[in-house]
């Protein structure tokens, strides 16, 4: 802020405080004299006040020339005092007052500079502080950019996190139907191995029934040689019903063991589905490898046990061989042939 400035702002300041034009000069041209050590004019003062007609700031400027003149002369009213004592006490106490207001001229200016560099100062504390404003605005729209991209990131995540939650979603759906379907698998090969076990049983029932014929035909042949060949018709017979359900019961058994084969086929096939999706699926499901093994070993053990079953049924076929009757030719040799005959096979039975 330069000198002019700072005038027409103390100017500024006592507009205020006197509202009179002639008071308002009156008090400019003192700011100017004293404060400022500017000599002031008509010219000036009307510059810097701009009220009233012309002759207001020349009246104030008459009037503040002769009250300083008036303040500036000193007179010494003293009766014993002779006149040339007087004039120089006069001069004196003028020149004292001179003195004086060199000095508070040199204050006044001392103050000034004083006053200037504060106000440089508080300007350039302005200027920083503007400044700092600046830079405080600059990080805060910095901020706001960082603040929107966090805003978007977090509404990107949170898409994701939904993404994410569908697919757990549909996986422990499949992961539900996957474990239905194993039940029901197992619940078919329970039914498998149930119906093969029953099966089995009749025919190893039949198998029972016909060695207890079978025996009791040899024990009447034995007795009665002449009743042999119809016993042994009869058995004939029986045997081959026998054979024919023996071949029905091996045709069930290798239908039950394809009905197997597909179980097994389907259930490794939905093994291998329930693995590859138990890859994708976090630590919790590894329930369902268990699973998988307890089926994979109930598997082998159907396996196992159709294989035994398989091996009773071809050890049930040789037995029916070993306990068939012989050709009817050989009926037809010598009396003492088949007594020979009949005490070989008691022999042997024995």
């Amino acid at each position: 802020m330069n000198t002019k400035n700072e005038i027409q702002s103390d100017i500024e300041a006592l507009r205020g405080r006197f509202l009179e034009t002639k008071d308002l000069y009156r008090e400019v041209c003192a700011l100017l004299f004293f404060r400022y050590g500017v000599t002031p004019t008509a010219s000036k003062l009307y510059q810097f006040v701009r009220k009233g007609s012309m002759s207001a700031p020349a009246e104030a400027l008459a009037k503040f020339w002769d009250d300083l003149r008036s303040k500036a002369r000193v007179e010494i009213d003293h009766p014993d005092l002779p006149p040339e004592i007087k004039a120089s006490a006069a001069e004196a106490i003028a020149g004292l007052w001179q003195q004086a207001t060199a000095a508070a001229r040199k204050e006044l200016a001392a103050l000034r500079l004083e006053d200037q560099a504060a106000a440089e100062q508080a300007r350039e504390e302005r200027d920083r502080a503007q400044g700092f404003a600046q830079e405080a605005s600059t990080l805060a729209d910095s901020l706001r950019l960082e603040l929107a991209a966090a805003r978007e990131a977090t509404q990107l995540l949170q898409t994701e996190l939904e993404a994410e939650r569908r697919a757990h979603a549909g996986s422990v759906a499949r992961l539900q139907e996957l474990q239905r379907h194993l039940e029901e698998t197992r619940a078919q090969l329970e039914r498998a191995r149930a119906d093969f076990s029953a099966e089995l049983a009749k025919a190893r029932g039949a198998v029972d029934i016909a060695n207890a014929r079978a025996d009791a035909a040899e024990r009447r042949a034995l007795l009665d040689i002449d009743q042999e060949r119809q016993a042994r018709l009869k058995v004939d017979k029986q045997l081959e019903a026998l054979r024919a359900q023996v071949s029905q019961a091996e045709a069930r058994h290798r239908e039950s063991e394809l009905a197997q084969a597909d179980a097994v086929t389907r259930l490794q096939m939905e093994v291998d589905v329930a693995e590859n999706a138990q890859r994708e699926l976090t630590a919790n499901n590894h329930r369902l490898a268990e699973e998988l093994q307890v089926a994979r070993e109930r598997l082998a053990a159907a396996q196992q046990e159709a294989t035994q079953s398989r091996a009773e049924a071809q050890a049930l076929h040789a037995l029916l061989e070993r306990l068939s009757p012989p050709e009817p030719m050989a009926l037809q040799k010598e009396p003492a042939s088949k007594v020979n005959k009949a005490g070989t096979r008691k022999g042997r039975r024995e």
